[in-house]
């Protein structure tokens, strides 16, 4: 089936996320080069983003999970907040699970690794055109493994905690402080010490630092 496209354009019109303005040349020469696909606008920062793809209303929006001001995990959140009729992938140098999880659990219709290369963006868009999800194959086996209970409960983290613990977990595996994740999340540092006490008491982890450890090993495991 054919990915569906603007019957002004016959293109599908994609709007790029991401902080290196090379990323984003880059994939407008590569969307140049195909017959289907016309990059419509960019941006380097989440609250710029929001703005451009609220005026502009592409098809596809693809978002980086780190950016210059704010976060993708943030932005896909507020965008799908307002119910617009949009894809949303996520192309990012993070290739462990938990940020995949994350990302799906916030709205994303694909996510797609760096180190795979922009032109599984190609293929990830037409399928999100067509209704489908694309994760890369590696991020898909380790979910699946999570999810058959295949991995043991200290390598599964996303089966006991919530959504915005998993947020704490990866803000403290990159070496933040309460204060820090407290600003990044735009939560109270009160509010941040709660989810790390409850993150601790699920993963039976007594001191702060078993809890850095844990996420920096997990984060980061292969």
């Amino acid at each position: 089936m054919p990915a569906k496209q603007n019957p002004e354009t016959g293109k599908i019109r994609v709007f790029l996320v991401d902080d290196p303005p090379i990323v984003r040349r880059g994939f407008q020469m590569l969307f140049s080069r195909q017959p289907d696909l016309l990059a419509c606008g960019e941006a380097d920062n989440g609250p710029a983003a929001l703005e451009k793809i609220l005026a502009l209303k592409p098809h596809v929006a693809i978002v980086d999970l780190v950016l210059k001001v704010g976060n993708g995990l943030d932005l896909i959140k507020q965008l799908r907040a307002q119910r617009l009729n949009i894809k949303l992938l996520v192309f990012t140098m993070r290739n462990d699970a938990l940020h995949a999880e994350l990302a799906l659990r916030a709205g994303a219709d694909g996510y797609i690794t760096k180190e795979e290369g922009p032109e599984k963006v190609i293929e990830a868009i037409r399928l999100a055109m067509q209704g489908h999800r694309y994760v890369s194959p590696e991020l898909a086996e380790k979910m699946v493994s999570q999810m058959t209970g295949r991995g043991s409960a200290a390598e599964s983290p996303a089966e006991q905690l919530g959504e915005r613990e998993l947020e704490v977990l990866d803000l403290i595996a990159q070496g933040l402080g309460s204060r820090e994740i407290a600003n990044a999340l735009h939560l109270s540092i009160k509010t941040v010490e709660s989810h790390r006490e409850h993150i601790k008491i699920k993963l039976q982890l007594k001191k702060a630092s078993e809890l850095v450890n844990y996420a920096y090993n997990w984060v980061n495991r292969k």
